[in-house]
């Protein structure tokens, strides 16, 4: 009889279904990386998540982030994360926490949880996390930068020690390195990072212009550029790495 995991129950089969329908996934970050790995985790069948995010849908996160439309602009991410896994499968478990997750949080999550993905940006939360995933002994994979880039196919899963090019990496191998972390599975690209004032500087702007708009430009120096195929690869690489390591 067809159901909504027949199709990938013909590639995994029914055990491997049921394992996903009982597993808890954590997802810190439901931005443009995040929403896409809660995409994938839903349509394959995951049945209970943690969602943590503090932050609201705004214009800017339309060219991105799958949760982002014209509608949910001004909502709660987790809340609007909630309500469209829900819309796909009405029988999982959705917690949310409206959180902006630093070292100072409190306990989030415990032993129930199978997997941990860290889509968050602030280097700090970061190592937070992988050291409380660590100390109880919870798979965890974290997604390094996917900004300034355009090159989807350069993705790559490995241990952190084992990155390059990567600025965000290069700061959580030695913060992790410091705190005797042995390793950690993550996302990260070979691309080298295009930096976006570029764009701005070999642009045909006038003095006039860039003067009276220097507030503005300023600010889109320490910006990230995104577009819309490079942190939804990234969330659903990390999605498929997250499905496979709890059937394997």
């Amino acid at each position: 009889m067809s159901n909504q995991f027949s199709r990938t129950e013909l590639l995994i089969g029914k055990e491997a279904i049921q394992k996903l329908q009982n597993s808890k996934v954590a997802i810190f970050g439901i931005g443009g990386v995040g929403s896409f790995v809660v995409e994938g985790l839903v349509r394959a069948g995951i049945g209970s998540f943690i969602l943590v995010d503090n932050d609201e849908v705004c214009e800017s996160n339309l060219n991105r982030q799958i949760i982002a439309t014209t509608k949910t602009i001004g909502k709660s991410k987790v809340q609007v994360a909630k309500e469209r896994i829900l819309e796909i499968n009405p029988n999982a478990n959705v917690q949310i926490i409206e959180e902006f997750f630093m070292p100072n949080s409190k306990e989030i999550f415990d032993e129930t949880v199978n997997y941990i993905v860290d889509s968050i940006d602030t280097v700090t939360a970061k190592i937070e996390l992988v050291m409380r995933a660590n100390k109880l002994n919870i798979p965890i994979i974290s997604c390094m930068g996917t900004g300034n880039k355009l090159d989807a196919t350069k993705f790559e899963v490995t241990d952190i020690y084992k990155t390059s090019i990567c600025p965000l990496a290069k700061v959580m191998r030695k913060e992790l390195r410091a705190r005797g972390i042995k390793k950690l599975k993550v996302l990260y690209s070979k691309e080298e990072p295009i930096k976006p004032n570029e764009v701005i500087n070999n642009s045909q702007v006038s003095d006039k212009y860039l003067s009276e708009n220097e507030e503005k430009f300023t600010a889109r120096k320490h910006t990230p550029g995104s577009i819309s195929f490079v942190p939804s690869v990234a969330g659903l690489i990390i999605a498929g790495e997250v499905i496979n390591d709890l059937i394997r």
